[in-house]
């Protein structure tokens, strides 16, 4: 298994930039497709955006492409989220996943952090 934290939610005016952090745990980080997911209130839980074992290859939901950027720390067992332009449709709460043998651009991950809050203003 791997225990996931989130981390680097927070409120942001519209227009913004914030960075999500998710640590794992465990010793076999490079072993697991990495995923960002997010919910609003009274909706479902969506894939934002999703990176290979490696960090070489990523996608996007449409909604969010130019606008975050996913990447990985193999060394640091880290994975982020960077989110510019913030708009008040991204308020969420972020969820990061990971999986052992799924494409990184699957809708369906094993396992879960617990989420952290992302509200965007204006």
């Amino acid at each position: 298994q791997v225990h996931l934290v989130e981390s680097g939610g927070g409120l942001v005016q519209a227009g913004g930039s914030l960075r999500l952090s998710c640590a794992a745990s465990g010793r076999t980080f490079s072993n697991y497709v990495m995923g960002w997911f997010r919910q609003a209130p009274g909706k479902e839980r969506d894939i934002v955006a999703g990176i290979s074992r490696s960090g070489g290859s990523t996608w996007y939901t449409d909604s969010v492409k130019g606008r975050f950027t996913i990447s990985r720390d193999n060394a640091k067992n880290t994975v982020y989220l960077q989110m510019n332009s913030l708009k008040p449709e991204d308020t969420a709460v972020y969820y990061c996943a990971a999986d052992p043998s799924r494409a990184y651009y699957s809708k369906e991950y094993t396992y879960w952090g617990q989420g952290t809050q992302v509200t965007v203003s204006s």
